[in-house]
């Protein structure tokens, strides 16, 4: 799988995890140029606290474009280390 904005490849690997219709990437697989971390925080009622990440890809920024659960619920361990997308970001295989 691979995320994909403003003609950049922000992330790939063959070991998503599927939750919801989100591909969650494994942290190793970003591109950490692309990442600025960003103050969002929401709060989902079974995986807990997620923490935001905005894109700046060749001058464009996309805020608050990549989501994250730092300390997951256990419902949710499985997106451990792992991080989605969303806001025009494109998940191919």
């Amino acid at each position: 799988m691979k995320a994909i904005w403003n003609n950049q490849i922000l992330a790939e690997s063959d070991a998503t995890v599927v939750i919801e219709g989100n591909h969650y990437f494994p942290i190793e697989s970003i591109k950490k140029e692309y990442f600025k971390s960003s103050d969002m925080h929401t709060h989902c009622p079974w995986k807990g606290q997620a923490s935001y990440y905005t894109l700046d890809v060749d001058g464009k920024t996309n805020e608050d474009a990549a989501w994250y659960y730092q300390e997951p619920s256990a419902l949710a361990k499985g997106i451990k280390d792992h991080l989605a997308f969303w806001r025009g970001v494109t998940i191919i295989d």
